[in-house]
């Protein structure tokens, strides 16, 4: 699992300039419909056949654009900045460890939204609203949970670390 995060996190090429502008609350909060999209536009196959695959292109376009189009923020003293800098530390924690008790809840709820996107693919495939509409659900309570979680994280490591800390302002 750690290689396929590896991976993707290059594949989006997060380096410290993305990150800083990933931090920008608007991009955080703009990213969080993205599940909801994905799904109505596999759904979309229904009336759109295989130029569903369009707007899919434009989502995942989104996804990787998103980090670069957001200024560094003037401030990261919010949710949503503390949440990405928490995830930016979750990453990294095989080069600076972190409390086990953050690895444990963390794992929990990535396990909870693993679980809800069972049901959201189920009822992608069946075109079961109440199925998708439910495991979509389940993900995004999860990931906002994890975020969180996240915070806690970032504001128990900065001030053992002072790269963390310079995150912070």
């Amino acid at each position: 699992m750690n290689n396929f995060v590896k991976t993707l996190e290059q594949w989006m090429g997060m380096s410290d300039a993305v990150w800083e502008r990933h931090a920008h609350p608007a991009s955080g909060w703009s990213r969080m419909p993205v599940l909801p999209m994905i799904a109505l536009c596999i759904w979309s196959r229904v009336w759109l056949g295989w130029w569903a695959l369009l707007p899919i292109t434009f989502v995942f376009l989104w996804v990787w654009l998103n980090p670069r189009v957001f200024p560094i923020p003037a401030s990261t003293n919010n949710w949503m900045s503390k949440g990405v800098l928490g995830e930016r530390v979750w990453l990294n924690r095989k080069q600076i460890p972190i409390p086990t008790h953050h690895i444990k809840v963390a794992n929990w709820l990535n396990l909870l939204a693993g679980i809800g996107l069972i049901p959201t693919v189920i009822g992608l495939i069946q075109l079961n609203l109440w199925m998708t509409v439910t495991g979509i659900t389940v993900t995004m309570i999860a990931k906002l949970w994890f975020l969180d979680r996240m915070i806690w994280l970032f504001d128990d490591m900065k001030d053992s670390h002072a790269d963390y800390e310079k995150w912070l302002r």
